[in-house]
């Protein structure tokens, strides 16, 4: 089950809203626990098991973690104990995301044939897998860190587990952000107003931007590389750029929003990354609760940049290797973490200090290059197809006009969508709702009068919005999960 799905929309979603209202705040967290191992069954069936068994496993050991009983009892260290828990949670994610990927690579690394590994060739892959297994890791190293004692209640714990609103897509939440909100969140009208325009306005985005912008994409990359032309390929990378961009932050946006509805506060998870100035801005500003996760669980514990030049890229190489694995297992998505991992060294040095002498609007430029011609390994089935690809957006003899299975998508619609996806991208509308907030001098009475027609406009524009995308799922027009090999 999706967001943007009828069936969560206008059947679970309000079950749960109202179920959550009237069960008390005594009942609240297991109605919850059950309503989230309810969605999470819906689409993945008995692989909720899993979860199940994960949410016993971190709880039991957690406990045991805190009380340091195996250190008294039977010897073993703290830190010995939080390693093998750490690779008991990577276990299921290493057989199900992982196990087809490293057993082809060896095989073909020892340019070996045949039916080597006598496995199924496809093994399903559990939705959100990767998100709460990281949750559960963070919740054991922060134990150990005395960052938060263990939780009491299975049922907490289970409910930061499997908690629905951010379990598919994120983001990352960690124990610590929300301990205190299990037991004591306050529900209020002003939160729940927000969530609802926080949910609705990334509907819209995954709705109304991501996935008309996602089809047009999808035509490119499935192109052969013989009917590539020059704009043909740009167009595609672009496209892909937004899609994934209005895609992930409206997935992002609605776990938020759906968190306030429910009385929680998770973290903010994009803020504008197109608009960055440098790749380390970058990953300051895309998917922050991932990078902060490696940042602080990796990066860091390696020893950051405490131990000179070598070490530092070192490091940062291992964490934009993994980054890369997280979100694939693909070597198209280890170049992608790789190559972020290059210019996150290149910028620490000369070409750093070059990039920041440089005028601002060619330091953006460089960032876009960057992100759009590498989103092509993030998005291309394999590495030939990137090498196809990339090879093409640089040849200027592959023609300018767009191959015509493409150019017949690009009509009005298209280009109004991919116009507003462009001013969506930077923090253009943000800033005009500031100016009319914040006017000053002989602009506050303007800004006082723009005030009270936003107050009634802004409830319209998202009662346009929420019809608009509920009519594009209505339509069963193109509607991908983008997150299936997350």
């Amino acid at each position: 089950m999706v967001f943007s799905s009828a069936i969560f929309l206008f059947l679970f979603l309000p079950i749960v809203l109202i179920g959550h209202l009237l069960v008390g705040r005594r009942f609240r967290n297991s109605f919850l626990l059950l309503a989230s191992l309810a969605f999470y069954a819906w689409g993945e069936g008995t692989y909720v098991s899993i979860m199940l068994l994960s949410i016993l496993f971190n709880y039991f050991f957690g406990r045991l973690l805190d009380s340091r009983l195996f250190e008294e009892l039977i010897g073993i260290r703290q830190k010995v104990l939080l390693g093998l828990m750490i690779a008991i949670n990577l276990l299921p994610l290493l057989y199900f995301k992982y196990l087809i990927f490293l057993l082809d690579s060896l095989a073909g690394f020892l340019n070996l044939s045949g039916d080597l590994f006598p496995l199924e060739k496809e093994i399903h892959l559990p939705i959100g897998i990767s998100f709460f297994t990281f949750q559960a890791i963070s919740y054991l190293i922060d134990i150990y860190r005395k960052v938060n004692s263990a939780q009491r209640s299975i049922l907490d714990v289970g409910l930061y587990i499997s908690l629905f609103p951010q379990l598919i897509a994120g983001p990352i939440v960690r124990y610590a952000t929300i301990a205190d909100q299990l037991r004591h969140r306050v529900l209020s009208i002003e939160l729940f107003s927000s969530g609802v325009t926080r949910f609705v306005q990334g509907l819209a985005k995954k709705m109304l931007i991501a996935n008309p912008l996602g089809y047009v994409a999808d035509l490119v990359f499935d192109l052969p590389a013989s009917d590539l032309t020059l704009t043909t390929a740009w167009l595609g990378a672009v496209c892909y750029t937004l899609q994934i961009y209005f895609d992930f932050s409206g997935y992002s946006d609605m776990a938020i929003g759906l968190g306030r509805m429910l009385g929680f506060k998770f973290q903010e998870n994009f803020n504008f990354p197109y608009i960055s100035r440098s790749i380390r801005e970058f990953w300051h500003r895309w998917h922050i609760s991932l990078s902060t996760w490696f940042r602080d669980y990796v990066y860091l514990p390696l020893g950051g940049n405490r131990y000179g030049n070598f070490s530092t890229m070192r490091n940062l190489f291992t964490i934009f290797f993994l980054c890369g694995l997280w979100h694939g297992a693909s070597w198209n998505f280890v170049i992608w973490g790789l190559l972020h991992g290059l210019f996150l060294t290149l910028e620490r040095g000369a070409w750093g200090r070059l990039l920041r002498a440089l005028p601002v609007a060619i330091q953006h430029g460089y960032v876009l290059l960057v992100v759009v011609l590498t989103f092509v390994f993030f998005r291309a089935e394999t590495l030939s197809d990137s090498g196809a690809m990339l090879a093409t957006m640089f040849d200027f003899r592959a023609g300018l006009e767009v191959f015509s299975l493409v150019a017949i998508e690009l009509d009005l619609e298209f280009y109004l969508t991919l116009a507003f996806g462009l001013l969506l991208s930077t923090p253009v509308a943000p800033a005009i709702v500031r100016f009319a907030q914040d006017g000053i001098g002989c602009l506050r009475f303007r800004s006082r009068v723009l005030g009270v027609v936003g107050n009634v406009i802004s409830p319209l524009v998202l009662a346009v919005l929420f019809s608009l995308s509920v009519l594009e799922i209505a339509s069963g027009s193109y509607n991908p999960f983008i997150y299936f090999r997350f």
